[in-house]
């Protein structure tokens, strides 16, 4: 792993770049396991297969093969790990739910698909979907992916199959990276400079697309390790779906900013003379979110506000909650605005869906999943009751349970219900011995004590596990781990339990976090893979504002303690002009500058883009002249002294 450690930041990118050897082999499903899936298959309309006739419509062509590579030979997207043993007319393994098995078939239907005229598709290249739309001249492409180099292969595809035409305009859903992060794969960054290209994002993206994972981004994206299990080995007991596509792909994610942004619903922009009609949805799926509408095809586009899942008010990796009943009452707005004339409605996941008299039902179930998940959160949150306590009380009416596009394949009932009551009731739930409780190593040495020990412990968890108690074991067994982080026992019967109800487990990203902390229980932390930090492009489209909020994060309070500094910045290129101020232990910075700092510092962004990227250092910007220091110098390197710089593999499921 880089990591870009400097007067900077580390940016999540989701960019996974190896695959875990394990060291341990996996194990067998008990019988429990399989009793658990075979009472799927018997809850479940498994006979209802209308999903598979829609993922496979309008299919026009695929390579036999797709193992997509970057310009060094590295692999970036791989569909043939998966292919050698998800097939169709093959059942669930033991080690798999069957719900969440029948997922990754209908992932599996990849290749280029026509989703009505002048709208194409190419699926199964990564772990969202790219659309093309046929205008007079070329595509304007909808969310190209994470990587330039998966996004240039479905370029490719399409032109091949259906003529070449050149790319005139990319539009981004919303502000995650695999929504605009293959656009240099498609367009040059001359183009979009030039006009030659038009790049169409919803209000604020820019801001959310860099932000959101700035500030807890080390955090976030070692959680995101567990949550899209790309690290884990293709097969029947390890990495299998991640609910919204495979998995992630692994090149290099640029940032191409927006030439135009879209601020309010029922605006219209007609790019190569196709009219498109926007519905602003900010707060859903993510803070800066638009659907568009193609009237003259009564074609509808909605984001990743309806998949073919139910989706997550907070993902597992860390975010910050999402709000369900926004997130419905949008969902309710777009069938009310678009509901009469729409014909076909697809998405950046998942398969289309036909029809008017289908559509609009599908909206409403999409619709009331995350009105439900509120309301009746709410409703036992106001009873009295928390967020551990409401996710085993709650559960969906048979309209939604048996809808396979509102199982929980990505987001879960269990998890959503409590980011409701986080939402509205934070951490603390109420109880009095839960408002300075004891952190986990100190808990888990009392509890082993109490409890007689660790031998008597795994005497008593073992039986435990014989019975089928997973979740049981799996929370006593983390104490017996956090009071003796090498008791190689503890650690093999919790890995052992984790792995069971992973493979019980119908949401991918639930799965991928039992069988990653499994592995790592077995096998140590990983030290090399992971994810990418702070790709270039993120970089630069950085404010300064942004870099001194993460800076003030990376402060360390004990070595600033008693420290008064201030430091003046002054980036010429832009013409603006900051004070960086130290004083109890607290980073603040302000635009009025102080007239008398402790240093100054004079340089361009440009410049510090160029030193956070470790293209440069500060002694070279200095002897070069691209950065000019007034004052005492101490000064800045005693404040470079002062930040922190993070660790990417730290424990998880051990202390």
């Amino acid at each position: 792993m880089k990591n870009i450690v400097t007067l900077g930041l580390t940016v999540l990118a989701l960019l996974f770049v190896s695959q875990l050897s394990a060291n341990t082999a996996s194990k067998p499903a008990t019988q429990h396991t399989k009793n658990a899936n075979a009472k799927v298959l018997q809850s479940l309309p498994f006979n209802d297969t209308q999903d598979f006739k829609d993922a496979q419509r309008g299919f026009i062509a695929k390579p036999d093969t797709l193992t997509i590579k970057s310009a060094d030979g590295a692999v970036v997207w791989d569909l043939e790990q998966y292919k050698q043993f998800i097939q169709l007319d093959k059942a669930a393994p033991d080690t798999v739910n069957p719900s969440l098995w029948r997922n990754a078939q209908l992932l599996m239907q990849y290749g280029l698909f026509e989703v009505t005229k002048n709208i194409y598709q190419v699926r199964g290249y990564d772990l969202s979907n790219i659309t093309f739309v046929k205008g007079k001249e070329g595509w304007i492409v909808f969310d190209p992916l994470i990587s330039p180099e998966t996004a240039e292969a479905a370029l490719d595809l399409i032109n091949k199959e259906l003529g070449e035409r050149p790319v005139k305009g990319i539009v981004y859903s919303h502000s995650h990276i695999d929504h605009y992060g293959g656009a240099p794969g498609l367009v040059t960054r001359e183009d979009v400079a030039n006009g030659q290209v038009e790049i169409i994002a919803p209000e604020h993206f820019t801001e959310h697309a860099v932000s959101e994972n700035v500030i807890a981004g080390n955090a976030m994206g070692r959680r995101a390790v567990y949550m899209y299990g790309a690290l884990l080995p293709r097969d029947p007991k390890g990495g299998l779906s991640g609910g919204l596509g495979m998995t992630t792909s692994t090149g290099l994610a640029g940032l191409y900013l927006p030439t135009k942004e879209i601020g309010k619903t029922g605006e219209v922009v007609t790019v190569d003379g196709v009219k498109m009609e926007f519905q602003m949805t900010p707060g859903t799926e993510a803070p800066a979110e638009m659907n568009t509408w193609f009237p003259d095809w009564g074609a509808l586009w909605m984001a990743e506000n309806t998949t073919n899942t139910m989706h997550n008010i907070l993902t597992l990796r860390g975010a910050q909650v999402r709000d369900a009943l926004k997130w419905s009452s949008f969902l309710n707005e777009t069938i009310e605005r678009y509901g009469d004339d729409v014909k076909v409605k697809f998405q950046s996941h998942h398969w289309p869906l036909w029809g008017n008299e289908r559509i609009i039902p599908y909206f409403k179930k999409q619709r009331d999943i995350y009105k439900f998940t509120h309301d009746q959160s709410v409703r036992l949150m106001n009873q009295g009751y928390n967020g551990e306590e409401i996710s085993e009380m709650i559960t969906l009416p048979p309209e939604l349970e048996n809808n396979w596009a509102t199982r929980g394949y990505y987001g879960t009932l269990r998890h959503n219900s409590r980011a409701v009551y986080q939402r509205y009731m934070g951490w603390y739930n109420g109880n009095p011995s839960d408002l300075n409780n004891l952190p986990q190593e100190q808990v888990a040495k009392k509890y082993m004590a109490f409890m007689g020990g660790e031998k008597a412990v795994l005497k008593k968890a073992r039986k435990s596990f014989v019975d089928g108690e997973y979740r049981w074991v799996a929370e006593v067994m983390k104490h017996a781990v956090f009071a003796n982080p090498e008791s190689t026992p503890a650690k093999e019967l919790l890995a052992d339990a984790l792995e069971q109800l992973g493979y019980q487990a119908e949401s991918g990203p639930w799965r991928s976090v039992y069988l990653q902390g499994a592995y790592e229980l077995r096998n140590g932390v990983p030290s090399t893979g992971g994810t990418q930090t702070a790709t270039p492009d993120t970089i630069r489209a950085m404010t300064p504002s942004m870099l001194f909020d993460y800076l003030a994060v990376r402060l360390v309070a004990e070595k600033a303690a008693g420290k008064v500094l201030n430091i003046n910045v002054n980036f010429s290129d832009i013409d603006e002009h900051y004070t960086l101020t130290v004083e109890n232990a607290v980073l603040n910075y302000t635009t009025k500058q102080a007239k008398k700092a402790d240093v100054t510092l004079d340089l361009s962004m440009e410049t510090m883009n160029s030193i956070q990227l470790k293209e440069l250092s500060y002694d070279e910007a200095l002897e070069s002249g691209k950065l000019e220091i007034t004052g005492d110098k101490q000064v800045l390197d005693d404040f470079l002294a002062m930040l922190d710089n993070f660790n990417f593999w730290f424990d998880i499921v051990t202390p």
